[in-house]
Protein backbone atom coordinates (compact mmCIF):
# COMPACT_ATOMS: atom_id res chain seq x y z
CA UNK A 1 0.00 0.00 0.00
CA UNK A 2 1.29 3.43 -0.65
CA UNK A 3 2.01 6.05 1.33
CA UNK A 4 -0.59 8.49 -0.69
CA UNK A 5 -3.33 5.91 -0.42
CA UNK A 6 -2.13 5.56 3.62
CA UNK A 7 -2.49 9.27 3.61
CA UNK A 8 -6.16 8.71 2.02
CA UNK A 9 -7.63 6.17 4.12
CA UNK A 10 -6.53 8.51 7.38
CA UNK A 11 -7.92 11.47 5.97
CA UNK A 12 -10.74 9.69 5.32
CA UNK A 13 -11.09 8.26 8.68
CA UNK A 14 -11.13 11.66 10.45
CA UNK A 15 -13.33 13.23 8.41
CA UNK A 16 -16.24 10.47 9.00
CA UNK A 17 -16.46 11.16 12.69
CA UNK A 18 -15.20 15.36 12.31
CA UNK A 19 -17.08 16.11 16.08
CA UNK A 20 -14.98 12.88 17.46
CA UNK A 21 -11.67 14.52 15.96
CA UNK A 22 -12.62 17.88 16.74
CA UNK A 23 -13.22 17.08 20.55
CA UNK A 24 -9.79 15.03 20.38
CA UNK A 25 -7.55 17.62 19.46
CA UNK A 26 -8.89 20.33 21.85
CA UNK A 27 -6.53 19.17 24.69
CA UNK A 28 -3.63 19.90 22.01
CA UNK A 29 -5.02 23.06 20.96
CA UNK A 30 -5.16 24.30 24.70
CA UNK A 31 -2.05 23.09 25.32
CA UNK A 32 0.05 24.65 22.29
CA UNK A 33 -2.19 27.83 22.82
CA UNK A 34 -1.05 28.28 26.49
CA UNK A 35 2.57 27.46 25.37
CA UNK A 36 2.74 30.27 22.64
CA UNK A 37 0.68 33.02 24.64
CA UNK A 38 3.52 32.19 27.86
CA UNK A 39 6.36 32.58 25.49
CA UNK A 40 4.86 35.16 23.43
CA UNK A 41 4.00 37.64 26.69
CA UNK A 42 6.94 36.18 28.53
CA UNK A 43 9.55 37.99 25.28
CA UNK A 44 7.25 41.18 25.47
CA UNK A 45 7.75 41.15 29.17
CA UNK A 46 11.43 40.46 28.94
CA UNK A 47 12.03 43.42 26.23
CA UNK A 48 9.37 46.06 27.81
CA UNK A 49 11.57 45.81 31.19
CA UNK A 50 15.24 46.06 29.35
CA UNK A 51 14.18 49.20 26.88
CA UNK A 52 13.32 50.19 30.84
CA UNK A 53 16.32 49.83 32.06
CA UNK A 54 18.36 51.46 29.08
CA UNK A 55 15.65 53.86 28.87
CA UNK A 56 15.82 55.07 32.44
CA UNK A 57 19.86 54.41 33.37
CA UNK A 58 22.19 55.93 31.04
CA UNK A 59 24.63 53.21 29.19
CA UNK A 60 27.39 54.44 31.59
CA UNK A 61 25.65 54.45 34.89
CA UNK A 62 27.13 52.13 37.87
CA UNK A 63 25.11 50.61 40.78
CA UNK A 64 26.83 50.05 44.14
CA UNK A 65 25.12 48.13 46.58
CA UNK A 66 26.00 46.90 50.04
CA UNK A 67 25.83 43.50 51.43
CA UNK A 68 27.01 40.42 49.59
CA UNK A 69 25.67 38.42 47.06
CA UNK A 70 23.03 35.78 48.70
CA UNK A 71 24.49 32.09 47.47
CA UNK A 72 21.52 30.33 49.74
CA UNK A 73 18.76 30.70 52.02
CA UNK A 74 21.43 30.72 54.82
CA UNK A 75 23.11 33.95 53.03
CA UNK A 76 19.64 35.58 52.51
CA UNK A 77 20.16 38.22 55.14
CA UNK A 78 23.58 39.23 53.80
CA UNK A 79 22.26 41.31 51.33
CA UNK A 80 20.70 43.82 54.36
CA UNK A 81 23.68 45.72 54.93
CA UNK A 82 25.16 49.18 56.27
CA UNK A 83 28.51 48.53 54.62
CA UNK A 84 28.89 51.74 52.24
CA UNK A 85 29.69 54.76 54.22
CA UNK A 86 30.85 57.99 53.67
CA UNK A 87 34.59 57.20 53.48
CA UNK A 88 33.44 54.28 50.28
CA UNK A 89 32.45 58.27 48.31
CA UNK A 90 35.58 59.65 49.61
CA UNK A 91 37.79 57.12 48.06
CA UNK A 92 36.05 56.71 45.09
CA UNK A 93 35.97 60.29 44.60
CA UNK A 94 40.02 60.18 44.05
CA UNK A 95 41.29 60.57 40.81
CA UNK A 96 44.33 58.08 41.59
CA UNK A 97 42.10 55.06 42.71
CA UNK A 98 39.34 55.35 40.08
CA UNK A 99 40.55 57.78 37.24
CA UNK A 100 37.39 57.10 34.77
CA UNK A 101 34.69 57.99 37.05
CA UNK A 102 32.27 61.00 36.45
CA UNK A 103 30.00 61.44 38.80
CA UNK A 104 29.32 60.00 42.36
CA UNK A 105 25.87 60.40 44.15
CA UNK A 106 24.90 58.62 47.20
CA UNK A 107 21.72 57.61 47.69
CA UNK A 108 19.22 56.64 50.69
CA UNK A 109 15.50 55.75 50.44
CA UNK A 110 12.89 54.77 52.72
CA UNK A 111 8.59 54.73 52.87
CA UNK A 112 7.44 58.30 54.47
CA UNK A 113 4.29 60.04 54.90
CA UNK A 114 3.78 63.35 53.24
CA UNK A 115 1.24 65.53 54.70
CA UNK A 116 -0.34 68.99 54.05
CA UNK A 117 -3.17 70.14 55.62
CA UNK A 118 -5.48 67.49 56.17
CA UNK A 119 -4.06 65.09 53.14
CA UNK A 120 -1.72 62.16 53.68
CA UNK A 121 0.01 60.84 51.04
CA UNK A 122 2.30 57.30 51.80
CA UNK A 123 5.27 57.27 49.15
CA UNK A 124 8.76 56.10 48.95
CA UNK A 125 11.32 58.97 49.85
CA UNK A 126 14.84 59.40 47.73
CA UNK A 127 17.58 61.50 49.40
CA UNK A 128 19.79 62.27 45.95
CA UNK A 129 22.30 65.12 44.90
CA UNK A 130 21.68 67.31 41.85
CA UNK A 131 23.63 64.45 39.56
CA UNK A 132 20.11 62.53 39.80
CA UNK A 133 18.76 64.23 36.76
CA UNK A 134 21.73 62.91 35.05
CA UNK A 135 21.62 59.79 35.78
CA UNK A 136 18.18 58.62 36.11
CA UNK A 137 17.08 61.16 33.13
CA UNK A 138 15.16 63.36 35.53
CA UNK A 139 13.25 66.60 34.06
CA UNK A 140 10.77 68.36 36.10
CA UNK A 141 7.68 69.92 34.67
CA UNK A 142 7.51 72.41 36.82
CA UNK A 143 10.25 74.17 38.65
CA UNK A 144 13.85 73.15 39.41
CA UNK A 145 15.14 69.85 40.84
CA UNK A 146 17.89 69.58 43.36
CA UNK A 147 21.32 71.45 43.22
CA UNK A 148 24.85 71.10 44.79
CA UNK A 149 24.36 74.03 47.44
CA UNK A 150 20.92 72.16 48.38
CA UNK A 151 22.80 69.20 49.31
CA UNK A 152 25.68 71.20 51.00
CA UNK A 153 23.33 73.28 52.96
CA UNK A 154 21.36 70.27 54.02
CA UNK A 155 17.87 72.39 52.61
CA UNK A 156 14.59 71.76 53.45
CA UNK A 157 13.29 71.29 49.98
CA UNK A 158 11.59 68.56 48.11
CA UNK A 159 10.86 67.79 44.56
CA UNK A 160 7.01 65.67 44.63
CA UNK A 161 6.40 63.26 42.01
CA UNK A 162 3.05 63.64 40.19
CA UNK A 163 0.97 61.39 42.27
CA UNK A 164 1.57 63.42 45.07
CA UNK A 165 0.83 66.28 43.89
CA UNK A 166 -2.40 65.35 42.82
CA UNK A 167 -3.23 63.66 46.10
CA UNK A 168 -1.98 66.46 48.45
CA UNK A 169 -2.94 69.35 46.69
CA UNK A 170 -5.67 68.16 43.96
CA UNK A 171 -6.56 70.96 41.18
CA UNK A 172 -4.48 73.47 43.10
CA UNK A 173 -1.93 75.26 40.38
CA UNK A 174 -0.52 77.04 42.56
CA UNK A 175 2.01 74.42 44.48
CA UNK A 176 5.73 75.48 44.03
CA UNK A 177 6.89 77.12 47.14
CA UNK A 178 3.98 75.20 49.68
CA UNK A 179 5.03 73.09 52.34
CA UNK A 180 4.61 69.46 53.57
CA UNK A 181 5.60 68.10 56.78
CA UNK A 182 7.74 64.32 56.62
CA UNK A 183 8.64 63.31 60.01
CA UNK A 184 7.83 66.65 61.44
CA UNK A 185 9.68 68.51 59.50
CA UNK A 186 8.52 70.96 56.64
CA UNK A 187 10.08 70.96 53.35
CA UNK A 188 8.96 73.58 50.60
CA UNK A 189 8.66 72.52 46.83
CA UNK A 190 10.98 73.63 44.52
CA UNK A 191 9.94 71.32 41.80
CA UNK A 192 7.01 69.29 40.34
CA UNK A 193 8.05 65.84 38.64
CA UNK A 194 5.45 65.47 35.19
CA UNK A 195 3.51 61.84 34.78
CA UNK A 196 5.48 58.56 33.95
CA UNK A 197 2.47 56.20 34.24
CA UNK A 198 2.97 52.69 35.30
CA UNK A 199 5.16 52.05 32.21
CA UNK A 200 8.42 53.38 33.71
CA UNK A 201 10.45 50.61 35.56
CA UNK A 202 10.80 53.21 38.06
CA UNK A 203 8.63 55.21 38.41
CA UNK A 204 9.35 58.77 40.46
CA UNK A 205 5.14 59.35 40.07
CA UNK A 206 5.04 58.55 43.63
CA UNK A 207 7.98 59.84 45.15
CA UNK A 208 9.25 62.84 47.07
CA UNK A 209 13.03 63.63 46.62
CA UNK A 210 15.04 65.42 49.16
CA UNK A 211 19.05 65.73 49.52
CA UNK A 212 20.41 62.78 50.63
CA UNK A 213 22.55 64.85 53.55
CA UNK A 214 18.55 66.71 55.00
CA UNK A 215 17.53 63.03 54.45
CA UNK A 216 19.94 60.96 56.89
CA UNK A 217 19.92 63.93 59.47
CA UNK A 218 16.46 64.49 60.02
CA UNK A 219 14.38 61.75 58.57
CA UNK A 220 15.95 58.24 58.37
CA UNK A 221 18.67 58.73 60.94
CA UNK A 222 21.23 57.27 59.31
CA UNK A 223 24.78 57.39 58.94
CA UNK A 224 24.90 54.89 56.02
CA UNK A 225 24.21 54.96 52.02
CA UNK A 226 21.59 52.39 50.67
CA UNK A 227 23.56 52.33 47.53
CA UNK A 228 26.20 54.77 45.55
CA UNK A 229 25.88 55.63 41.50
CA UNK A 230 28.45 56.16 40.29
CA UNK A 231 28.71 57.22 36.42
CA UNK A 232 31.76 56.10 34.17
CA UNK A 233 33.34 58.94 32.05
CA UNK A 234 32.65 56.82 28.60
CA UNK A 235 31.06 53.66 27.85
CA UNK A 236 34.32 52.01 26.73
CA UNK A 237 35.68 52.31 30.24
CA UNK A 238 32.72 50.94 32.12
CA UNK A 239 34.28 47.68 32.52
CA UNK A 240 37.59 49.06 34.00
CA UNK A 241 35.61 51.60 36.35
CA UNK A 242 34.16 48.24 37.68
CA UNK A 243 37.28 46.89 38.32
CA UNK A 244 38.44 50.20 39.83
CA UNK A 245 35.39 50.45 42.62
CA UNK A 246 35.45 47.01 43.83
CA UNK A 247 39.39 47.44 44.18
CA UNK A 248 39.00 50.60 46.20
CA UNK A 249 35.82 49.30 48.55
CA UNK A 250 37.94 46.41 49.23
CA UNK A 251 40.69 48.77 50.18
CA UNK A 252 38.80 50.99 52.36
CA UNK A 253 36.76 47.89 54.01
CA UNK A 254 40.27 46.30 54.69
CA UNK A 255 39.15 43.27 52.43
CA UNK A 256 41.49 41.08 51.00
CA UNK A 257 39.44 38.06 49.38
CA UNK A 258 37.11 38.52 47.02
CA UNK A 259 34.84 35.82 48.33
CA UNK A 260 34.55 38.13 51.19
CA UNK A 261 33.04 41.32 49.96
CA UNK A 262 30.33 43.30 51.41
CA UNK A 263 29.08 45.08 48.53
CA UNK A 264 27.82 44.31 45.02
CA UNK A 265 29.31 46.64 41.92
CA UNK A 266 26.78 46.18 38.55
CA UNK A 267 26.81 47.93 35.60
CA UNK A 268 23.51 48.45 33.09
CA UNK A 269 24.96 45.16 31.19
CA UNK A 270 24.76 43.75 33.97
CA UNK A 271 21.86 44.65 35.06
CA UNK A 272 20.47 43.96 31.49
CA UNK A 273 22.42 40.02 31.99
CA UNK A 274 20.56 39.24 34.67
CA UNK A 275 16.96 40.58 34.21
CA UNK A 276 17.22 39.04 30.72
CA UNK A 277 18.19 35.66 32.04
CA UNK A 278 15.49 35.54 35.29
CA UNK A 279 13.08 36.17 32.39
CA UNK A 280 13.95 32.91 30.02
CA UNK A 281 13.99 31.44 32.70
CA UNK A 282 10.87 32.21 34.38
CA UNK A 283 9.42 32.20 30.58
CA UNK A 284 10.06 28.40 30.43
CA UNK A 285 9.57 27.13 33.30
CA UNK A 286 5.62 28.42 32.80
CA UNK A 287 5.94 27.28 29.18
CA UNK A 288 6.53 23.63 30.67
CA UNK A 289 3.79 23.92 33.24
CA UNK A 290 1.38 24.86 30.19
CA UNK A 291 3.00 21.77 28.43
CA UNK A 292 1.37 19.78 30.85
CA UNK A 293 -2.03 19.79 29.00
CA UNK A 294 -0.59 18.24 25.93
CA UNK A 295 0.16 14.99 28.51
CA UNK A 296 -3.82 15.03 28.97
CA UNK A 297 -4.31 15.84 25.30
CA UNK A 298 -2.11 13.19 24.29
CA UNK A 299 -4.06 10.40 26.81
CA UNK A 300 -7.31 12.05 25.45
CA UNK A 301 -5.86 10.96 21.55
CA UNK A 302 -4.84 7.42 23.02
CA UNK A 303 -7.92 6.31 24.43
CA UNK A 304 -10.34 7.77 21.58
CA UNK A 305 -7.92 5.94 18.94
CA UNK A 306 -8.62 2.75 21.47
CA UNK A 307 -12.23 3.58 20.74
CA UNK A 308 -11.70 3.99 16.99
CA UNK A 309 -9.71 0.86 16.61
CA UNK A 310 -12.53 -1.12 18.15
CA UNK A 311 -15.12 0.63 16.46
CA UNK A 312 -13.37 -0.52 13.06
CA UNK A 313 -12.58 -3.74 13.80
CA UNK A 314 -14.53 -5.29 10.86
CA UNK A 315 -12.97 -2.76 8.49
CA UNK A 316 -9.39 -3.99 9.70
CA UNK A 317 -10.37 -7.54 8.85
CA UNK A 318 -11.60 -6.64 5.45
CA UNK A 319 -8.41 -4.45 4.73
CA UNK A 320 -6.38 -7.59 5.91
CA UNK A 321 -8.42 -9.62 3.66
CA UNK A 322 -7.72 -7.81 0.41
CA UNK A 323 -3.95 -7.77 1.01
CA UNK A 324 -3.44 -4.72 3.95
CA UNK A 325 -0.26 -6.04 5.56
CA UNK A 326 0.29 -5.34 9.76
CA UNK A 327 2.79 -2.42 8.33
CA UNK A 328 0.12 -0.84 6.45
CA UNK A 329 -2.33 -0.56 9.07
CA UNK A 330 0.02 0.26 11.67
CA UNK A 331 0.96 3.31 9.53
CA UNK A 332 -2.71 4.33 8.61
CA UNK A 333 -3.68 4.60 12.86
CA UNK A 334 -0.27 6.14 13.56
CA UNK A 335 -1.16 8.57 10.82
CA UNK A 336 -4.38 9.83 11.74
CA UNK A 337 -3.20 10.35 15.37
CA UNK A 338 0.05 12.65 13.96
CA UNK A 339 -2.53 14.31 11.82
CA UNK A 340 -4.87 14.85 14.81
CA UNK A 341 -2.21 16.63 16.99
CA UNK A 342 -0.28 18.28 14.30
CA UNK A 343 -4.20 20.01 12.99
CA UNK A 344 -4.24 20.56 16.81
CA UNK A 345 -0.69 22.65 17.23
CA UNK A 346 -1.60 24.34 13.58
CA UNK A 347 -4.84 25.57 15.33
CA UNK A 348 -2.65 26.23 18.94
CA UNK A 349 -0.24 28.07 17.28
CA UNK A 350 -2.26 30.76 15.53
CA UNK A 351 -5.10 30.67 18.06
CA UNK A 352 -2.17 31.46 20.80
CA UNK A 353 -0.66 34.01 18.26
CA UNK A 354 -3.91 35.74 18.02
CA UNK A 355 -4.40 35.56 21.51
CA UNK A 356 -0.85 37.25 22.26
CA UNK A 357 -0.96 39.92 19.54
CA UNK A 358 -4.49 40.62 21.27
CA UNK A 359 -3.20 41.37 24.78
CA UNK A 360 -0.38 43.23 23.81
CA UNK A 361 -2.87 45.73 22.09
CA UNK A 362 -4.93 45.59 25.63
CA UNK A 363 -2.08 45.84 27.40
CA UNK A 364 -0.52 49.19 25.70
CA UNK A 365 -4.40 50.80 25.82
CA UNK A 366 -5.35 50.16 29.18
CA UNK A 367 -2.58 49.97 31.29
CA UNK A 368 -0.31 52.47 30.03
CA UNK A 369 2.39 50.21 28.93
CA UNK A 370 4.47 49.71 25.86
CA UNK A 371 4.43 46.40 25.33
CA UNK A 372 5.90 44.85 22.67
CA UNK A 373 4.19 41.80 20.59
CA UNK A 374 6.61 39.16 19.83
CA UNK A 375 6.21 35.86 17.89
CA UNK A 376 8.20 33.09 19.03
CA UNK A 377 9.89 30.92 16.01
CA UNK A 378 11.23 28.84 18.49
CA UNK A 379 7.86 28.44 20.18
CA UNK A 380 6.07 28.06 17.27
CA UNK A 381 8.27 25.36 15.98
CA UNK A 382 8.29 23.59 19.22
CA UNK A 383 4.59 23.42 19.11
CA UNK A 384 4.58 21.91 15.78
CA UNK A 385 7.63 19.19 16.81
CA UNK A 386 5.63 18.41 20.45
CA UNK A 387 2.48 18.21 19.09
CA UNK A 388 3.34 15.68 16.31
CA UNK A 389 5.62 14.00 18.78
CA UNK A 390 2.39 13.72 21.45
CA UNK A 391 1.04 12.54 18.56
CA UNK A 392 3.41 9.46 17.39
CA UNK A 393 4.02 8.26 21.19
CA UNK A 394 0.37 7.83 22.11
CA UNK A 395 -1.28 6.74 18.85
CA UNK A 396 1.31 4.03 18.75
CA UNK A 397 -0.38 2.09 21.44
CA UNK A 398 -4.00 2.10 19.44
CA UNK A 399 -2.12 1.37 16.01
CA UNK A 400 -0.08 -1.41 16.95
CA UNK A 401 -3.28 -3.00 18.46
CA UNK A 402 -4.79 -2.24 15.29
CA UNK A 403 -2.18 -4.05 13.24
CA UNK A 404 -2.29 -7.21 15.37
CA UNK A 405 -5.80 -7.89 14.96
CA UNK A 406 -6.31 -11.34 13.40
CA UNK A 407 -8.05 -10.92 10.21
CA UNK A 408 -10.77 -13.90 10.47
CA UNK A 409 -11.74 -13.04 14.02
CA UNK A 410 -11.86 -8.83 13.17
CA UNK A 411 -14.47 -10.17 10.04
CA UNK A 412 -16.55 -11.79 12.37
CA UNK A 413 -16.92 -9.03 14.71
CA UNK A 414 -20.28 -7.47 15.34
Amino acid sequence: MTLHYIFKTATRGLKTNKSRSALTILGIVIGITAIMMVMSLGEGAQNLILDQIQGQMGSKVIEIAPGRQAKGPTDFMSIFSDSLKQKDVDALGKKSNAPHIDGIMPLVFGSVSAIYGGETYQGTLYGMTELASRFYKIVTGEGRFLSEEDVKSYSDVVVIGYDVKEELFGNNEDVLGQKIKIKGKNFKIIGILPQKGSGSLVSFDSTVIIPYTTAQQYILGIKYFNHIIVEADTEANVARTVEDIKITIRNSHGITDPEKDDFQVNSQADALKMVGSVMSVLTLFLAAVAAISLLVGGVGIMNIMLVSVTERTREIGLRKALGATEKDILNQFLLESIALTAMGGFIGIVLGTSLSFLTAIGLSKFANLNWPFTFPVSAALMGIGISALVGLVFGLYPAKKAAHKDPIEALRYE
